[in-house]
């Protein structure tokens, strides 16, 4: 119990230490590909995600969505990949070889759909290679270029008020 705390604090520093080092910059391209993070305990219906891709006109094969449990034994086989807390190390080390080259996949944006306060979750959006990066929770701030601050379980909502910002940011 004790080892999971340090461990987590660990993690916590190494987020830290990324957010720090960020630079804020998103460039003027048009959408391409998209990434969907988010925790099965706060929104499980991913389909819901290819559906509103293909309503935004955004086809391409690309496209990532990754669900994060915190149950280790969790077998699930609808989500293209999911991780737990097992795939983490200590000091932001990524023990899954798809969780590291989903992080290190530059996409045009990165949807970290989530409201928890998540080390884990935090730790793949600060570390992520994505162009812009869009957030519901209010928690850290730093870790958002957009936030969109909805419960993940209206999608609805979200799909609206995102449409709004790409449109307002020339992305689509």
């Amino acid at each position: 119990m004790i080892l999971k705390a340090f461990k987590t604090k660990s993690n916590q520093k190494y987020v830290n230490s990324l957010l720090q080092a960020h630079k804020a910059g998103v460039n003027s391209k048009k959408i391409k590909t998209i990434a969907v993070l988010f925790n099965v305990d706060e929104f499980s219906d991913f389909e819901s995600f290819r559906a509103y891709f293909k309503e935004l006109n955004l086809t391409s094969p690309k496209h990532k969505i990754v669900a994060f449990t915190d149950d280790d034994k969790f077998e699930v086989s609808q989500w293209e990949s999911y991780f737990s807390p097992k795939d983490f190390g200590w000091k932001g080390k990524i023990n899954n070889v798809d969780l590291q080259s989903f992080i290190d996949e530059d996409y045009d944006v990165l949807i970290s759909y989530y409201k928890s306060d998540n080390v884990l979750l935090n730790l793949i959006t600060a570390a992520s290679k994505a162009n812009l990066k869009v957030g519901l929770a209010r928690t850290d701030e730093r870790l958002y270029d957009l936030i969109i601050d909805v419960n993940p379980k209206n999608f609805e909502i979200f799909a609206i008020e995102f449409r709004k910002y790409l449109n307002i940011l020339k992305k689509i």
